[in-house]
């Protein structure tokens, strides 16, 4: 993997790394909302398999990722999908958001955000939105450029998307840094040039970003 001698840009994740583990989070949000996990659990594999890799009409979260798909027309093919423990349907209006309430903060990893901003790395979040009201309050302090997949009509993996962010942090890919909780994420940025972090706990990522950068972020 190339490592850019000195990077001038960081580009991260939101969900997994400016938040807590997503897994913990969505779990929560099932056990609130009495949701069979494990249906939830076979909709999202069949949904992010190889074999539905296909076009945003064959599959819903590409398609709610690029925009392409309403919340409420989303909301209601996965409510048809999952089920309740207590065989009830599922409450379809409102389901992502109150799916997204269960997430919280990972107040580490976005103080390390603003202390780069401060010591002049070029910042940027890299986002695949499933139509949630993102907390925003305080990005001005953290970023220089936010890129949202459903605001722009692409998603990460696609490397355009990569592309889009660092063309709007005036930097080239080789001089930037990308942290992401997924694997294929981090892959597809890499295969471009940047540098990829897999997000896995902050100690980890600040001791790598530290290394990156040189400079005294964790």
């Amino acid at each position: 993997m190339h490592t850019p001698a000195t990077p001038q840009g960081l580009i991260v994740d939101w969900g997994g790394v400016l938040t807590e583990r997503l897994d913990l989070a969505v779990r929560a949000w099932a056990e609130n909302e009495q949701i069979d996990f494990e249906h939830y659990r076979q909709a999202m594999r069949r949904w992010f398999s190889p074999e539905e890799q296909l076009e945003a009409e064959i599959n819903p979260i590409h398609a709610l990722e690029r925009g392409e798909m309403t919340v409420p027309d989303f909301e209601a093919r996965l409510a048809a999908e999952i089920q309740r423990l207590d065989g009830h349907p599922v409450q379809t209006e409102g389901l992502l958001e109150r799916m997204f309430s269960t997430f919280g903060t990972a107040h580490a990893m976005n103080a390390l955000v603003v202390r780069a901003k401060r010591h002049g790395v070029r910042t940027a979040l890299l986002s695949n939105s499933w139509g949630n009201r993102y907390p925003r309050d305080g990005w001005d302090e953290m970023f220089d450029v936010v890129v949202i997949s459903g605001e722009v009509g692409l998603r990460k993996p696609e490397p355009e998307i990569f592309g889009l962010a660092c063309s709007r942090l005036d930097v080239s890919p080789r001089e930037c840094v990308f942290v992401d909780d997924l694997a294929v994420n981090v892959d597809a940025a890499a295969h471009l040039g940047m540098t990829g972090v897999l997000h896995r706990s902050y100690d980890e990522t600040a001791a790598r970003l530290e290394e990156l950068f040189g400079l005294p972020l964790g």
